[in-house]
């Protein structure tokens, strides 16, 4: 049975039973005091019609029995009109469910009226279509364009095959080393995809942010020094919870990203770790060209780059440092803020859950 029949007959049903019981309470408190036989006192005039219980009996029986008919009836009726306008915006959300299970994640509820458990469903049902409809816009957009930037690399190595393989004769060191660099940046791309699909699958393990900032920032000094930008790291241990290696990507990025986009010469990056309260704060700052303001939140989505680079000694950029860096943190349940400097460069605050 639907819910719709199983209300109607509870709301029946209910019916039936509060008028049993009220016929029940006429039989107990009236009629069972009514003699069974006429009394008659003697010397006292007799006027009117005495019943007698039978009689009554005899007369309230049929009419009783119309009553609880009439009840069943009613509460049939009433039940279900009042079971259907009940359910009806249950079925305004299954309709939308339906609508998402065939791929339309555009459609809202937008139910309206009293603030009841029916709202409530509604709310949370149009929340979580319009997190699904953002997700999947992302999705079908990060693959979109992490198909055109593989694509780009597997085109110039299938010309320089076709090159080789036309005129063996002139295969020369530079065709071959380019080849090389060009299938090195497809293996870099194809390894920052997969561990931006890692998520949080990883062991956790005590890290001090203070440590990873200062290797990763080892690990970068010769491109620094090359480059000629003054590269420091300050601060005090910050300790949290998380993947060694992922959180050393994410300061490598980080670090690697604010000199790259920084002056051509007579740059500064400023690392800076802390702990305020709860929270693990590890702070990149850097000199460069100036960033629009309304340019930041895309900085952190895949394949955008903010400024252009200046450096003409290097292959571009993937285009995922920030993505993953922003993958990293959330997968560390922490927060990435990024905020524009006055004199240009830009000011990034990683937040992590801090632990003793």
């Amino acid at each position: 049975m639907t819910v719709r029949v199983k209300l109607t007959l509870s709301y029946a049903g209910f019916l039936m039973l509060a008028g049993a019981l009220l016929l029940a309470t006429v039989w107990v408190f009236l009629l069972r005091y009514v003699p069974d036989q006429g009394l008659i006192v003697p010397g006292t005039p007799l006027t009117g019609i005495f019943p007698t219980r039978s009689n009554l009996l005899h007369t309230f029986a049929p009419r009783a029995a119309v009553v609880l008919a009439f009840l069943l009836v009613f509460g049939l009726t009433g039940g279900w009109i009042l079971a259907g306008r009940m359910l009806a915006p249950l079925t305004r959300i299954t309709d939308a469910a339906r609508r998402a299970g065939r791929g339309s994640l555009s459609h809202r509820i937008r139910l309206t009226g009293r603030r009841d458990e029916f709202r409530e469903l509604s709310d949370a049902f149009d929340a979580m279509l319009e997190q699904l409809e953002s997700h999947v816009a992302e999705q079908q957009r990060f693959a979109a364009n992490a198909s055109h930037e593989l694509r780009t690399p597997l085109a110039i190595s299938q010309a320089l095959l076709d090159v080789a393989r036309k005129d063996p004769s002139r295969v020369r060191p530079e065709l071959v080393e380019r080849l090389h660099a060009v299938n090195a940046r497809a293996i870099d791309l194809t390894e920052a995809l997969l561990l931006m699909s890692r998520g949080d699958t990883f062991t956790r393990e005590p890290v001090d942010l203070s440590l990873i900032a200062e290797e990763a920032a080892e690990t970068l000094l010769p491109l620094a020094e090359q480059r000629r930008i003054d590269l420091s790291v300050t601060g005090d241990a910050a300790l949290t919870r998380g993947s060694p290696s992922l959180l050393q990507r994410m300061a490598t990025n980080l670090i690697q990203n604010a000199i790259v986009h920084n002056h051509p010469t007579n740059g500064t990056v400023r690392i800076h770790t802390a702990t305020d309260g709860s929270t693990s704060l590890l702070t990149v700052e850097n000199t460069g060209n100036p960033v629009a303001p309304h340019l930041v939140p895309t900085l952190t989505e895949p394949f955008q780059r903010g400024t252009a680079r200046v450096r003409t000694d290097e292959h571009a950029g993937l285009g995922l440092g920030l993505a993953i860096v922003k993958s990293i943190v959330q997968a560390h349940h922490g927060a990435l803020t990024l905020q524009p400097r006055p004199g240009g460069g830009l000011l990034v605050r990683v937040r992590l859950p801090r632990t003793a």
